[in-house]
């Protein structure tokens, strides 16, 4: 069992961020990747229509003899992970926000917390739900940036666009109150007359998208805030859940098999800059859900 490959589900590329950070954490590890392309963005859909996607997913990649399955999508993790489980009892499954609101919860001092997601991640609480669960004085401000999206699609997530739109969704979260447009604040600045921290000194990027678009994030927010990449957490989370299940006599580097609902080459155009090398088209194998 310890050699059968990890399987990693997500509605698009976004989830080759978590497939980096896993390869990188696991090294010898084998993977199938599966990146439900004919159905994103999952983002903007319901919460049930969600489920039944990423349940469809997770049976096509439990049909592939996987002994763990990596759900890299934080959409589908806020919707998806209770029905997955019940669909592969007695399999590990590890999603994306647990991992992050964990780390959000040990590296903020002030317990001021931000986060940033697509539509639906937000408007579920995921994170929200999950960080107060973890530190129930949090102080939790959620915030959809659905553009960000569109932008790493687009290999348009560095340069002035890029910090444009990060700077127009991120100025007023990090901004303390009263003060004027585009005036930031060091986290550790205080409301008038109290003791509770002004701004977030902690961003959780949650969407697996938006590592691509970390530059461009730093340049609105500054340096004194601390950022959580979900993608490097959900990592070192699955090496922890695996443990003994982990390959015994690892190869000497990872390999993956790409599945995809749709347009291969598409897939291995935009999931090139995701993965960070080179995906070749005939390398992706179109599947049907």
């Amino acid at each position: 069992m310890s050699d059968a490959p990890i399987g990693v589900f997500d509605s698009g590329v976004g989830g080759l961020t978590v497939l980096k950070a896993l390869a990188g954490e696991l090294p010898g590890e084998q993977f199938i990747y599966l990146g439900d392309t004919a159905r994103l963005p999952y983002g903007t859909k319901s919460p049930e229509t969600v489920s039944r996607y990423a349940v469809q997913a997770a049976e096509a990649l439990a049909s592939y003899d996987i002994k763990a399955l990596v759900v890299a999508c934080n959409t589908a993790s806020a919707a998806s992970l209770p029905a997955i489980r019940e669909k592969l009892k007695g399999m590990p499954v590890i999603g994306v926000i647990e991992p992050g609101a964990d780390a959000a919860c040990r590296v903020s001092k002030t317990g001021n917390i931000a986060v940033i997601a697509t539509e639906a991640t937000v408007r579920g609480g995921a994170y929200q739900e999950a960080i107060q669960r973890l530190r129930p004085d949090a102080r939790v401000s959620a915030r959809a940036t659905q553009l960000f999206v569109a932008l790493a699609e687009e290999g348009m997530h560095e340069g002035p666009i890029a910090e444009s739109v990060a700077r127009h969704y991120l100025t007023s979260l990090f901004a303390l109150p009263g003060a004027p447009s585009g005036a930031g604040a060091a986290p550790s600045a205080l409301v008038p007359g109290g003791a509770v921290p002004a701004v977030p000194d902690t961003l959780v990027l949650g969407c697996t998208h938006f590592p691509m678009l970390a530059g461009a994030i730093r340049a609105a927010i500054g340096t004194r805030v601390r950022i959580v990449d979900s993608a490097a957490t959900t990592a070192k989370a699955v090496r922890d859940r695996l443990g003994s299940l982990l390959r015994a006599s690892p190869a000497r580097r990872s390999s993956v098999r790409f599945l995809a609902t749709d347009s291969p080459e598409r897939f291995a155009r935009v999931g090139s800059r995701f993965l960070g090398q080179t995906i070749a088209p005939s390398d992706v194998e179109l599947i049907d859900l």
